[in-house]
């Protein structure tokens, strides 16, 4: 029997396996890339196209950075050959028909269902109702594109697909040479033009185009003379030739691979040497006129190269007008033809004739040589009016400015006017825009800018200028006329001897006895009018008449046979012409000429507005400058200054040195309201002038408060309504004097105080209205009707009250200096109410009040002694008289009658009774 064993096995340990250490090894997994997603886009951006493809193998990320369709929409786009429009309009249509197709299948569904739990018949397809086909899906295209490469490609396969499946590429040069393409050369001339804007298709898109002119391109670009691309042999008509350089061109856009403007300087030269050739060919045929052979053929490959533009220039630069333009005519020919410092328009007029049956006639050339997609007549145009017509009208104003400057400034504006005239007889060609006639009045009017800011700035100055001497020869001949009355007047008169004894002259003159000068007027209407010796028949009587001068002639004043041999009759004289005078201070005819000026001036200057721009602004500007130099000149320069003389001799009219006051009216008050009705006229014509040259003509904005030529209006007529009023107020002095002269002169102290007969009876045979007051109504109406109509409705009412209530005044002054009797109450009366009519006829409340006061206050001169009591009632009654009239103020008047001095105690003593008066 075996015996066990009292020791313990120890368990070995296990054997290590030598790949235990990389077992425990970590990893660590890495997943960025090296570059940035962002630089190797990037880069890809440069790479050839080959090279893009060999670097979209790498990897399935890399694959689609490649294929990424933004990347090839920025190649189309920098060709010219993507429009964004249609591709969203494709988009938006795809997008629409998808979801009909849908919609359509939902209904589809909807209908199976509905019809297996209805009748549990199953669905045919007689059944299946018709829906909207999808056309095209850019994401079904390309999945099926990729499908159909898949199966296509293959190891080893040399092409590529998705597009570039048609041409061979290699992996480290440009592609191979054109003949190994499987591009037709008929299709590649129009392949560009054929370009689609696809969303998702963007890269087959591009695809086309490389593979029908990247084989050319890159040929070209390794061709060392124009003799060695395969593009001159494979198209042999020029018109091919020059679609496919153009093509080219644009392809060259969209290579961004190294070398690129190496290649692209290759391609320029090899389009210049045969843009060269072609030209040669096009200025042969000019020369030889063949405008429907070789010309008409070679403008139409110039044009179909590059735009046509170095045809264009040449047709132009070799033209029989740039060449010979002296044949149309000379400057100087208008101020040779024209008067002695004139200037005659007729050449100027037959230089742009002529030219413009030129410039027609070359409309129909060119419309025989180019073809309709380029227009040549514009930019002929424009060189035409650089060389030609801007060197004609500089050299016209230069000559002309040193004529004179009213010259120059009929130069420019005539002139200018036949340029547009010449615009407007242009006709287009059938590649002008539609908007030619603009365009060719744009291109003629470039040619007087620089013209424009002298014109205007000359324009304005020989305005102001011209308007200043005609103020000026005015006044001259005003001053002339007052300086030769004054020296005619003062002719016999000894000056030196009054400078001897001053104090002497003073005396005479000054303290001399009134009854030896009657033509100051005596104290009595009814003394006649003696002479004494020494003193001429000399009257400080304006003439008066109604008549309004004639516009601009001033009247000389009618002078007597012999001067005044005194200094007091001589000065006499002289003020009594400058009253005369008063109504041509101003002038209508120098309004007609000034605003005539302006208006010369504005039409000329308007002509401009037509540049439009800064300009057509600059002129507009100067236009309104015109017109308020005009409002200047008239209002400020000749009818202010007018209207202050006015005034003044107004202020020197004293009504008791004027001896005959038969006439009707104030004669300086009838002659300055004769002055207001031509300033009135003048305002009026400027009005119009206003409305139709510069509101008509879009010149100024009448509804702009803050427009300068309205405000200079608003300006001048405030100035017109400033000084009426200052006359008017010195006129109403002036009628209120003759008014109280003629009170204080022809009321007879017996019409109101009759005398009684030796039977003591008083026999009335009138009992309506005195002479006088005849008079004096007759006198006021007759001024205050002159202002209606001439004047602003405002200040005639205003004029009117102040007359109103300053006559009111004079009558009451002339009312204390009456003695009234009852017999000659009935005349005061009539006389109150002959006032009070009038002042009714001038319609003005405020007034009234004071003139029925005025009747009212008549009647107590017609109360019988005996009625003491009734007398101090009608004093006191204040509400009787509208409280115009205080009960102290008719207790004065009251003391005018005849008998009051009878009637005084008793009156009193009633009214002290009542406690009515307060003495």
């Amino acid at each position: 029997m075996a015996t066990r064993a009292s020791v313990k096995r120890t368990v070995p340990p296990p054997q290590q396996n030598v790949l235990a250490p990389l077992r425990a090894t970590q990893l660590v997994k890495d997943s960025k890339a090296i570059l940035p997603a962002e630089l190797i886009a990037t880069i890809l951006d440069y790479l050839p196209v080959p090279d893009m493809f060999s670097f979209a193998r790498t990897s399935k990320r890399m694959l689609e950075m490649v294929y990424d369709d933004t990347r090839w929409i920025q190649r189309l786009n920098s060709m010219g050959c993507w429009n964004e429009v249609e591709a969203r309009k494709r988009f938006e249509e795809a997008m629409r028909r998808r979801a009909d197709h849908q919609r359509a299948e939902e209904t589809r569904k909807a209908a199976v269902g509905q019809n297996g739990s209805t009748n549990g018949a199953p669905w045919t397809a007689d059944q299946e109702p018709k829906t909207s086909v999808t056309l095209f899906d850019a994401g079904l295209e390309e999945e099926m594109q990729q499908k159909s490469s898949d199966r296509k490609s293959g190891p080893g396969a040399s092409t590529l697909v998705k597009g570039f499946e048609d041409i061979t590429l290699s992996k480290i040069g440009p592609p191979a040479p054109p003949q190994t393409a499987k591009i037709d050369p008929g299709a590649a001339l129009k392949v560009i033009s054929r370009v689609r804007s696809i969303r998702g298709m963007a890269r087959q898109e591009y695809g086309k185009i490389y593979g029908a002119l990247a084989p050319y391109y890159f040929d070209l670009a390794r061709s060392t003379s124009h003799a060695d691309p395969v593009l001159f042999r494979t198209y042999r008509d020029p018109e091919q030739q020059a679609q496919m350089l153009s093509q080219l061109k644009v392809f060259a856009k969209g290579d961004y691979a190294q070398g690129w403007s190496q290649r692209e300087e290759k391609l320029d030269t090899m389009v210049g040497i045969f843009e060269n050739a072609v030209l040669r060919e096009f200025e042969q045929g000019n020369e030889s006129k063949d405008l429907d052979g070789r010309m008409k053929r070679f403008a139409h490959v110039l044009v179909t190269l590059n735009g046509g533009s170095a045809g264009v220039d040449s047709f132009i630069h070799n033209h029989p007008l740039m060449l010979e333009k002296e044949g149309l005519g000379s400057p100087s020919e208008c101020l040779r033809q024209g008067d002695q410092g004139q200037i005659s328009l007729q050449p100027s007029h037959d230089f742009f004739r002529g030219l413009a049956i030129a410039l027609n006639e070359e409309a129909a050339v060119i419309d025989r040589v180019f073809p309709t997609s380029v227009d040549v007549l514009h930019p002929f145009l424009e060189r035409v009016a650089e060389d030609v017509v801007s060197e004609y009208i500089t050299s016209l104003f230069d000559e002309a400015h040193e004529v004179s400057t009213e010259v120059y400034l009929k130069a420019v504006a005539g002139v200018f006017e036949q340029a547009l005239q010449l615009a407007v007889s242009l006709k287009p060609t059938q590649a002008s825009k539609p908007n030619f006639q603009e365009e060719a009045m744009s291109t003629i009017c470039r040619c007087f800018e620089q013209h424009v800011d002298l014109y205007l700035q000359e324009e304005l100055d020989f305005f102001k200028r011209k308007s200043a001497a005609e103020v000026d020869v005015w006044e001259k001949r005003l001053t002339e006329e007052e300086e030769t009355a004054e020296t005619f007047y003062m002719a016999n008169v000894n000056r030196q001897a009054a400078k001897r004894d001053f104090l002497t002259s003073f005396k005479k003159v000054v303290m001399m006895p009134v009854s030896v000068i009657p033509t100051i007027g005596g104290s009595s209407t009814n003394r006649p009018a003696t002479y004494t010796p020494g003193f001429n028949s000399i009257t400080l009587e304006p003439t008066s008449t109604s008549a309004t001068p004639v516009p601009g002639e001033r009247s000389p004043s009618p002078r007597p046979e012999a001067a005044p041999t005194t200094e007091l009759a001589a000065k006499a004289a002289i003020m009594n012409s400058r009253l005369e005078g008063i109504r041509t201070l101003f002038s209508i005819e120098v309004a007609l000429n000034l605003t005539h000026t302006a208006k010369t001036s504005l039409e000329r200057a308007a002509r401009f507005v037509r540049l439009g721009g800064q300009s057509g602004e600059e002129a507009k500007e100067q236009c309104e400058n015109i017109f308020i130099k005009l409002l200047q000149i008239l209002g400020g320069r000749h009818m202010k200054p007018g209207f202050d003389k006015a005034v003044n001799h107004l202020a020197e009219y004293r009504p008791r040195e004027v001896a005959d006051h038969s006439k009707e009216g104030v004669a300086p008050l009838v002659a300055f309201l004769e002055l207001v009705n031509v300033g009135d006229l003048i305002q009026q014509m400027v009005e119009v002038f206003y409305m139709q040259e510069m509101v008509a003509a879009n010149l100024t904005d009448r509804d702009d408060f803050l427009d300068p030529a309205c405000k200079e209006k608003k300006r001048f007529e405030q100035m017109l309504d400033e000084r009426v009023a200052a006359g008017l107020n010195k006129g109403i002095d002036v009628l209120m004097d003759e008014v109280e002269y003629l009170c204080g002169t022809t009321q007879l102290p017996t019409d109101f105080n009759p005398v009684a007969d030796p039977n003591g009876m008083v026999q009335v045979f009138d009992i309506g209205p005195s002479e006088t007051a005849k008079k004096v109504v007759d006198i006021v109406s007759s001024h205050t009707s002159m202002l209606v109509g001439s004047t602003d409705k405002n200040v005639l009412d205003v004029f009117n009250q102040e007359v109103g209530l300053r006559l009111f005044t004079a009558l009451c002054k002339h009312l204390k200096r009456q003695r009234i009797s009852v017999d000659g109450a009935i005349k005061l009366i009539s006389d109150m109410n002959a006032y009070n009519s009038y002042i009714v006829s001038l319609r003005n409340k405020s007034l009234t009040q004071y003139f029925a006061a005025l009747r009212e206050l008549s009647q107590i001169y017609l109360i019988d002694p005996k009625s003491a009591k009734e007398i101090a009632t009608i004093i006191a009654d204040s509400d009787r008289y509208h409280g115009i009239f205080r009960a102290e103020e008719v207790y004065e008047y009251a003391e005018r009658r005849a008998d009051w001095y009878q009637i005084k105690g008793a009156v009193e003593k009633q009214m002290y009774g009542v406690g009515c008066l307060v003495m």
